[in-house]
């Protein structure tokens, strides 16, 4: 009985929030994460997507990083749509579950070794950060030099004029490039395999805000429900990502359409990096269609083995900018 009522109050409580006002989020220009109006913004295409579809309308405010959270703190804004946990954030704000991770990959110039798996083998080496953001101790090492720069297409600048030794970049950005400039990463960039960091990505809501613990499991239960439907996948752009779609701990690779291609997919974005998908040596091999799990690609349907129609004319943004994030 104590139960129901608790959930009937937090049911009450979510509710009122919900006919009453909208959440105010801001960000700072993170691209493609977060951006101005009508400029890639995947963090907040996907969080006031979740929150639309659980009845929640939101407005989004694009200002520095800084003034962000000075004003989570102020009470002007009610949240931000990607923000990484520390201890003193956890103070402030409650969290989501991570619905998406960095997982920030080396990258140098063409014919740089790019194979290291930790920082401790870059020692001497000038990396290249964006400024203001948590990254953490790097393991300690005190032998590396961190260079901040204001965005990633400035320390890209920086790394093609020999001012850095390496950068630190998303691997999704880097999925983006591969899709759209892969000759100009051929020729001008080498990438490395594995992430040497891995930050998880969290709607944030302050703890000051009424109903934001139940928001945020109601946020939390319908980004599940995107990533089944396929919806999470055309937000992100990409055909097949990597998630943990049945809760058994391992990796299934999820299909955002009807086209899985004449072959098995290859380079594929994972949404839910976690240390049971890193101890599996050869990745994994269950498949997630329509709602049904193949365990390999040889139990696939024929009638989803087609290859991907691709518009190949580039855009006139695309045919401008070239190697910009």
């Amino acid at each position: 009985m104590k139960k129901s009522i608790t959930f009937l109050l937090c049911f009450l409580t979510f509710f009122a929030f919900a006919q009453q006002r909208e959440l105010k989020l801001a960000a700072d220009v993170w691209p493609p994460f977060t951006n101005t109006e009508d400029e890639k913004s995947i963090l907040s295409d996907l969080v006031q997507e979740a929150l639309r579809r659980i009845q929640i309308e939101s407005t989004m405010e694009i200002t520095s990083f800084k003034e962000v959270l000075e004003e989570l703190h102020s009470g002007k804004f009610d949240g931000s749509p990607g923000l990484w946990t520390s201890k003193e954030r956890r103070k402030k704000y409650y969290y989501s579950k991570p619905y998406l991770y960095n997982q920030l990959v080396l990258v140098g110039r063409k014919g740089s070794d790019v194979s290291a798996n930790a920082f401790k083998e870059l020692s001497g080496k000038r990396i290249g950060v964006i400024d203001n953001y948590a990254y953490g101790d790097f393991d300690k090492n005190k032998e590396i030099e961190i260079i901040p720069g204001a965005s990633n297409q400035k320390n890209l600048e920086n790394l093609l004029s020999d001012k850095i030794d390496y950068m630190l970049v998303d691997a999704l950005l880097i999925q983006y490039m591969l899709k759209y400039q892969l000759n100009d990463v051929s020729q001008h960039l080498a990438i490395g395999q594995k992430p040497l960091l891995v930050k998880s990505l969290h709607l944030a809501l302050s703890k000051n805000l009424e109903g934001a613990e139940e928001i945020l499991k109601r946020f939390d239960q319908e980004i599940e429900v995107m990533i089944e439907d396929g919806s999470f996948n055309k937000l992100l752009e990409l055909n097949w990502v990597k998630a943990d779609v049945d809760g058994d701990g391992n990796m299934e690779l999820v299909l955002g359409s009807n086209m899985a291609g004449t072959s098995a997919p290859q380079n594929i974005y994972g949404l839910m990096m976690d240390n049971s998908y890193k101890d599996q040596k050869n990745g994994p091999t269950r498949y997630y269609i329509d709602g049904k799990l193949y365990e390999d690609w040889d139990n696939v349907p024929k009638s989803y083995k087609l290859d991907l129609v691709e518009d190949k004319t580039p855009s006139e943004e695309d045919a401008f900018i070239r190697l910009d994030f």
